[in-house]
């Protein structure tokens, strides 16, 4: 057990693990119906892992973020589309709990924020609300960037206008939290539109090569009201998040972690024969590729786990570069692992009901992921330490 495995986050990771085994069987009927895992979130708000990153003095589990990458990693590991679901409502958790406690803010949007979230928790706590986190829309990439969605000030909150796609959750969320802008401000705002408000139209169809539990359909919203106290963080502070904690950015890469794992776990039993059909395991070739798999995993989940062991705010310019690296790896590595399962388990793998053929399609999807995509890792670690 290394110093970021306590037993305190691993007694929670295998509570994830007995409620993975469940998943994992439905995994498959989510992939094929394209339909959200409604049970996966009943079990966990029953089990209490809605509220995993709220404070225990808020009635939540009180996990940091390293508890929740390892909760994350152990989850995509089952269903990759309940963990990336699930990672876009604790980040809204995150961000309005431990994230938000090291921004700057006056002494009085530190009291509006503490009442507001507080309202915002004690809805997950006691009535289960699901949040949802879209941020793209499709004009720009970049943690604060291409926003054009607005919002003006009304008695009592806000009329927002715009629209987010790739909106995850959009037909189970309770809450989607959005970035907009207020005309003549520079800063962005982080508001919850309420599910079901006049208004709100989630659009479109979604029939996707992977991922597709998570329903992340078009959300559009024309003069939908936000009540002030859905303003989950005071203007300003969400551009602090770029700069002071932007490991925020990287916790879609924990379920393509955890996805990496179920990769090796299928590859491991396919080649023992616990799968069906005559051991393989003697083949020398297939002894090989499993070594070229195993490496390849080593690397990425030991860059993760060591940038998870500098976590924290305002981090130097060689720690986000490496936070970077962590992602692209995690990302790039899921399908890479996946492409050479293919190629020693052999064609059969890929038939279903084995789930090989659902990871490899889930696997593809992460080098797409905004804000930090592939391509946008790639490029700023190729200027990282030129520059300076």
């Amino acid at each position: 057990m290394n110093d970021l495995q306590t037993p305190e986050r691993m007694r929670l990771v295998e509570t994830m693990n007995e409620l993975g085994s469940v998943f994992g069987e439905r995994a498959d009927r989510y992939d094929l119906e394209a339909s959200f895992p409604y049970e996966n979130f009943s079990d966990l708000r029953e089990a209490g892992f809605l509220a995993l990153c709220i404070p225990e003095k808020h009635g939540g589990m009180g996990a940091d973020f390293v508890t929740y990458a390892l909760v994350s990693e152990e989850l995509g590991r089952h269903c990759g589309s309940t963990a990336l679901t699930f990672n876009m409502h604790t980040a809204s958790m995150l961000l309005t709990g431990q994230i938000s406690d090291d921004l700057e803010m006056s002494s009085q949007q530190r009291r509006d924020h503490e009442n507001k979230r507080s309202l915002m928790w004690q809805g997950v706590v006691e009535d289960g609300h699901i949040h949802a986190q879209p941020f793209s829309e499709g004009h720009q990439a970049g943690e604060g960037a291409g926003i054009s969605s607005l919002a003006v000030p009304v008695e009592g909150g806000f009329r927002v206008t715009g629209k987010k796609i790739f909106a995850s959750l959009s037909e189970a969320a309770d809450r989607h939290n959005i970035t907009c802008l207020v005309e003549g401000e520079n800063e962005i705002r982080f508001l919850g539109i309420p599910a079901g408000s006049e208004g709100l139209k989630i659009e479109g169809d979604w029939d996707p090569l992977g991922m597709r539990g998570t329903i992340s359909k078009t959300l559009t919203f024309e003069n939908v009201f936000v009540p002030a106290e859905n303003e989950y963080l005071p203007p300003g502070c969400f551009d602090q998040v770029a700069s002071r904690w932007p490991y925020f950015y990287m916790t879609l890469s924990f379920s393509y972690l955890g996805i990496q794992r179920a990769v090796m776990d299928f590859t491991a039993e396919y080649l023992k024969g616990e799968s069906g059909g005559t051991e393989r395991r003697d083949s020398f070739q297939k002894q090989h590729g499993w070594a070229e798999m195993k490496l390849a995993y080593e690397k990425s989940q030991s860059l993760t786990y060591r940038v998870l062991s500098e976590v924290g705010p305002n981090p130097s310019q060689d720690q986000l570069a490496r936070a970077w690296a962590a992602t692209l790896v995690a990302m790039e590595t899921a399908p890479e692992i996946a492409s050479m399962a293919i190629r020693v388990c052999g064609g059969r793998s890929l038939l279903r009901p084995l789930v090989l053929e659902r990871l490899y399609r889930d696997a593809r999807c992460g080098a797409t992921m905004l804000p930090w995509s592939a391509e946008i890792c790639m490029d700023r670690l190729g200027r990282s330490g030129l520059y300076d």
